[in-house]
């Protein structure tokens, strides 16, 4: 079952700042930051200097609503409408893997469903409308 929809800002390498406006504009309540830094080390793929005090994902309640944001990586550019996405989160994997498949018919997949420290199971995909969705599985542990 689909736990719900949130709006998810994408940032080119500014989202701390981001973060900060939308808590004193918004009143927004800054429930979780993590830098690409705070990530879990892997030797095989290490984090560049200028990317350690980027904004890997960040939670905000506004009012009743989420709203969530990250930064690009270095060097991977901001695609013009990619600025706004919506992220889905799901209470199981199969309705994960649904939602993903039905999402991506005549769309294109940005990063196939898979396993991360964050979620059971996550993918991204662009709509056949141009829509970009962050689709993942609740983790029972967070």
């Amino acid at each position: 079952m689909v736990q719900g929809i949130n709006s998810y800002i994408v940032t080119n390498g500014n989202g701390q700042e981001a973060v900060k406006l939308y808590e004193e504009a918004l009143g927004a309540q800054v429930l979780h930051i993590q830098t690409f830094g705070e990530m879990p080390e892997d030797p095989n793929h290490p984090i560049p200097a200028e990317a350690k005090d980027r904004v890997l994902h960040a939670h905000l309640k506004v009012g009743g609503n989420y709203l969530m944001l990250s930064d690009t990586f270095p060097g991977q550019p901001l695609e013009l409408g990619d600025q706004v996405g919506i992220a889905v989160i799901t209470s199981a994997p199969e309705e994960t893997k649904d939602v993903f498949e039905k999402l991506s018919g005549g769309g294109q997949i940005i990063m196939e469903l898979q396993q991360t420290f964050w979620s059971p199971l996550y993918g991204q995909v662009k709509d056949k409308f141009g829509v970009t969705w962050q689709v993942s599985t609740a983790d029972e542990a967070q």
